[in-house]
Order: C-alpha cells, then structure tokens, then sequence
C-alpha cells in the first residue's frame, strides 16, 4: 500500500565542476547567517553598536565547529578508531556529526575571548544572540536530511521520512523524521525566547538559560525517538543523560540570577547607543548636550574677558600713582590733571566778566569828559 512520505534526497551533495557544494554544510553556512544578522538586531536594540556580534562571531563560530566536533567524535569514538575505520575521517565535518552540546561549550569559550576583547558582558551578548542560535539550529538539522541520518523509529504516519540509503547500516524504509521534529521544536522554542524577553525584560543571560532549558525539554523526548546507534547509561541514551543535567544547571542559573541581578542591564557596551534605539531620544540627548557644550563655551569666554579686563583696570590705576611720585614737583599740572573739563567753563566765563568791566569804566570815564567840556 502506498503511503505519504517525505522523500530523501539522492544525494547530499551537487558538483560544481570540481567544487562540491554540499547540501550539510550550506545548512550550516546559511544557519550562522541568520543567528549573526537576528544577534546584530537584538544587539543594536539593546544599546550595542552595529557589527559587535559578528566581530565576536568570529571567536565564537570557529570554536563551536572545533567544539561540535569534538563532542561528536569523543562520544561515537568507535565510528573512527575502531578496527576498519580511518581516523582521518575524524576531521571530515562536511560528511555530518556536530555535537550541539560541545558546539555550545567551547563556542561559548569564544565568544567570552571576543567579549573580552571589546569590554562587553558575556551575559547580555548570549542573550541577544540566543533566538538566532536556536533558528540556527532549526535550520542546520535539514543538513541531517540531505545526509539520510539521525532519524526515528519506524512509521507509517503521512510525514515519514523515506531513507533509501543502504550504507553505514542504514537500512531502507520509512521512519520518524526526527530531524524535522526537532526543527520545528527549535522555531518554536526562538518564538518564545523573543516573547519573554519582551514580556519579561530578561537580561544578564537569563534569556540564553530559557534557550537553554527549553532546548533540553525538547531534544529530551525527540533523543528518545532515534534509532541510530548512541553509548547508553541506565538504559537512556547519553544524550538524554546530557539534556537533562544541562536542563537543572539552565533553571538554576535563571533562578539565582533573578535574584542576584533582576532586570536588564542598563550599558551593554561602552559608547553604545540608549536602549531601544530611541531616535528621537537620541537626538534630543544630543542637541542638550550640544547647547550645554555651547554654553559652557561662552561662559568660559565671558569669564576669561572679563578677566582681561579686570586685569587691565589694575593696571590703569597703578599708573596715576606712578605719575604722582615722578610728577609731584609739578603741582600745577597735576591739579589740572585731576580736575574734570567741566571745572575749565567757569573760569572762561570769570574772564568774560572781567573783559565786560573794563569797557563799563571806559564808557563812562568818556562821559565824564564830555560833561567837563560843556562846563
């Protein structure tokens, strides 16, 4: 009987005339971009400046590959040490097996080396890049699709996944597609990372520990699904043993750091701008500033004139007494000096007065001599 399916790809890889372009590693290429370009938009919210998350990203993404695969190859040792096997293809990335609990340990070690370079917390860093992360989860695991691995137990539900590949044990059939369940886990689990920090105003890494803790909760009951083989302890597959011991140590950290640290931080980055990217409020900020800069300027000017000019009245007067003790032979031009110009009116009409009195005498010394003729 013919049942719905999601078919495999033939092949995970496409040749580019000698460049092959492989289906897993463009998941993971376009996976980095989107967690990178989502970070750098919840940074700038934030108050970061434009370009931090990817210049921290460098740090980070290279130690999470190493970290990734390193995880991958300690706990499937036997796929490259046993007897048969090339170790060689330890170092073969491309052909599939990240550990995302090593990815997210080392890269971490990364982006604490970036942080510190640039002044930054650690912390707020994580939780601005944390959806991104997740969504870039979500879209790595179709990498698991175009490699026919990491899939579920048997099935005939409409959306099994049809493996038609035969090597590396598989066998051909129709299975749960865990790779696509724990995809959209990963969307869903970003969505409510963005809603909390919103609703709540999660800082100081508790938004990266919700991340953290509902990742766990999903890849717990998803890990139980996978049929591929995986070292057990107690009967539980070492990933699930992992999930949950990273799940209480997430909680935990939430816990306690509500405590210790309530709110967000105010400064996540030296020379940032405010948080929210609030145009208007930074440019109000900035004209204050600018007319407080300005005012300031012209106090200062005004202080320093009349500071000149204060300094040159002292001056001015220390020289009427210097003229005092070289001029005090000379009293006559040193009253004149002192007296005001107004003094010199009355003296030209004193003058005047005197110029009259004599012409009066005249006239009448005339008169009396014409009267003396007549007698």
């Amino acid at each position: 009987m013919d049942i719905a399916y999601i078919p495999s790809p033939s092949h995970g890889v496409v040749h580019l005339g000698p460049i092959p372009l492989r289906g897993y590693a463009f998941c993971i290429i376009i996976g980095v971009f989107v967690a990178v370009w989502l970070g750098n938009k919840r940074w700038i919210a934030r108050g970061g400046r434009p370009g931090t998350v990817a210049d921290i990203a460098v740090w980070a993404v290279p130690f999470g590959l190493v970290g990734g695969r390193l995880y991958h190859v300690i706990t499937d040792y036997e796929l490259y040490f046993s007897d048969g096997r090339d170790w060689v293809d330890a170092f073969k990335v491309w052909q599939g097996g990240l550990g995302i609990w090593g990815a997210i340990a080392l890269g971490a070690v990364g982006a604490w080396i970036g942080c510190r370079r640039r002044g930054i917390p650690l912390p707020a860093w994580a939780d601005a890049l944390a959806p991104g992360i997740v969504f870039a989860q979500a879209i790595g695991r179709w990498g698991n699709w175009f490699n026919q691995e990491l899939y579920g137990k048997a099935t005939d539900v409409p959306w099994a996944l049809h493996i038609t590949s035969s090597t590396d044990g598989r066998v051909p059939g129709y299975y749960h597609p865990t790779f696509l369940y724990e995809s959209l886990w990963c969307v869903g689990v970003g969505f409510l990372v963005i809603w909390a920090d919103r609703r709540f105003t999660l800082g100081h890494g508790r938004a990266f520990a919700l991340y953290v803790a509902a990742y766990c909760v999903g890849r717990g009951w998803i890990e139980y699904m996978r049929v591929d083989d995986a070292h057990h302890i107690l009967g539980l597959r070492l990933n699930d043993w992992t999930a949950m011991v990273v799940f209480l140590l997430a909680v935990t950290y939430f816990v306690v750091s509500a405590r210790l640290r309530p709110g967000r931080e105010e400064v996540v980055e030296p020379d940032g701008d405010t948080p929210d990217g609030d145009a208007v409020a930074l440019d109000k900020k900035a004209d204050s500033e600018a007319d407080s800069k300005a005012d300031n300027k012209a106090d200062d000017e005004a202080d320093e004139t009349t500071d000149e000019k204060s300094d040159g009245k002292k001056s001015d007067g220390k020289k009427p007494d210097a003229k005092t003790d070289t001029e005090s032979d000379e009293p006559a031009q040193s009253k004149e000096s002192v007296e005001p110009a107004e003094s010199e009116e009355p003296a030209e009409s004193a003058e005047s007065e005197e110029l009259v009195e004599p012409e009066e005498s005249v006239e009448a010394a005339r008169g009396e001599a014409e009267s003396a003729k007549k007698v």
